[in-house]
C-alpha cells in the first residue's frame, strides 16, 4: 500500500502550479530561469504567465517535464514599429539617457511603463516600448514539481 494520493492533479483551470522553468533564445541564450533558485508558483489563468506559456503545461502532472517553442504572437507579440518613439532630450531631466538602458517613463494613465533606449541623435532620443523579447520565439522548458487545487482566499 503505498501512501500517495489516489489523485492526480494534472495542470488546468483553478490549479495551483509549482515548476522550474527555464526561458531561452533561438540560439539557446537563457533569458530567465527559476533553475538556481525557488520554483515559481501560480494558479492557472491568473495573469503571472502569458496564456501562450500556459497552454502547453495543460493536463501535466508532478514530475512531467517539457521543452516547448513558443512564437511571438503567444509569447510577447511581434515587435511594433509605432511602439517606438522619438523624444526630446530635454524630456530626461536628470538623466543622460544611453543606448540599451532600459529606463521607466510614466504612461497616459499615469502608471509605469519601461522603455529601452533605442538609439540617440543629437536632441532626439528614440525609445522602445516594445517588450524586449517581443519578436523572439522563445524555449520553454519546464519541470512540474506539484499541482494541487488552488485555495481560494
Amino acid at each position: 500500500m503505498s501512501d500517495q494520493p489516489s489523485t492526480v492533479h494534472r495542470v488546468g483551470d483553478d490549479m495551483e502550479v509549482t515548476l522550474h522553468f527555464t526561458l531561452k533564445l533561438e540560439d539557446g541564450t537563457v533569458v530567465d530561469s527559476t533553475r538556481d533558485k525557488q520554483p515559481a508558483t501560480f494558479q492557472v489563468g491568473d495573469g503571472n504567465l502569458p496564456p501562450g506559456f500556459e497552454a502547453p503545461l495543460q493536463g501535466l502532472a508532478e514530475g512531467d517535464t517539457g521543452s516547448y517553442q513558443i512564437g511571438p504572437e503567444h509569447a510577447f507579440g511581434q515587435h511594433n514599429p509605432q511602439n517606438v518613439q522619438l523624444l526630446k532630450r530635454d524630456d530626461f531631466e536628470d538623466v543622460e539617457p544611453e543606448v540599451g538602458t532600459v529606463m521607466s517613463f510614466a504612461d497616459a494613465a499615469g502608471g509605469e511603463l519601461p522603455g529601452v533606449i533605442a538609439s540617440l541623435d543629437g536632441e532626439q532620443v528614440e525609445v522602445d516600448f516594445n517588450h524586449p523579447l517581443a519578436g523572439r520565439t522563445l524555449t520553454f522548458e519546464v519541470e512540474v514539481i506539484k499541482v494541487r487545487p488552488a485555495t481560494t482566499h
